[in-house]
């Protein structure tokens, strides 16, 4: 089966079982030793927030927070 009829098969699922699917493969993907590609872009954005927390370990948000 291929990709587009896959996708096309998933969307009568209900969207517990779709993002159950989707994180089952992503796993998957990682279990066989893929990694994502790290961009510049990326790489930026990671250091500038790593930075933002080294500069202010105190600003952070709980996840209590984040749920709220």
């Amino acid at each position: 089966m291929d990709p587009t009829t896959t996708l096309q098969s998933l969307q009568v699922w209900p969207v517990e079982e779709q993002l159950e699917f989707l994180f089952r493969a992503w796993d998957q993907l990682v279990d066989s030793g893929w990694q994502p590609e790290l961009t510049e872009e990326l790489r930026a954005e990671l250091d500038r927030r790593l930075a933002a927390h080294e500069a202010n370990p105190g600003n952070v948000v709980t996840w209590e927070q984040v749920i709220a």
